[in-house]
């Protein structure tokens, strides 16, 4: 049983840095794809990183230079460092999981068979 657990979320001002993480259990993921998704209210889910097993990356444009998606295979963690965080990233962050063995990660939710709980970032004005 697969299970993904995301911490570090919480309330920042606009400008300031949160780093989530997200704890995978239950599967070796090493050389699976990994990402972070985001939903905001009102608003489809949409990818914010992603990171292949050797550690390409892809970020989508709005978050680009702000953020970075990194993994640790020893500690099965992904983690998500946000700095200069605007209003507009206030949503609920998911991480994702697909643990078969990839060349390339599609930014594609639908591409992804576990899911963490989420984990809420507000970012205040």
């Amino acid at each position: 049983q697969v299970h993904l657990v995301e911490s570090g979320g919480g309330s920042v001002q606009s400008g300031g840095s949160l780093r989530l993480s997200c704890a995978a259990s239950g599967a070796t993921y090493s050389s699976g794809c990994m990402g972070w998704f985001r939903q905001a209210p009102g608003k489809e889910r949409e990818a914010v990183a992603v990171i292949d097993r050797g550690g390409g990356t892809y970020y989508a444009d709005s978050v680009k230079l702000r953020f970075t998606i990194s993994r640790d295979n020893a500690k099965n963690t992904l983690y998500l460092q946000m700095n200069s965080l605007k209003p507009e990233d206030t949503a609920m962050y998911y991480c994702a999981l697909r643990p078969d063995p990839a060349s390339w990660c599609p930014a594609l939710d639908s591409y992804y068979n576990y899911w963490g709980q989420g984990t809420q970032v507000t970012v205040s004005s």
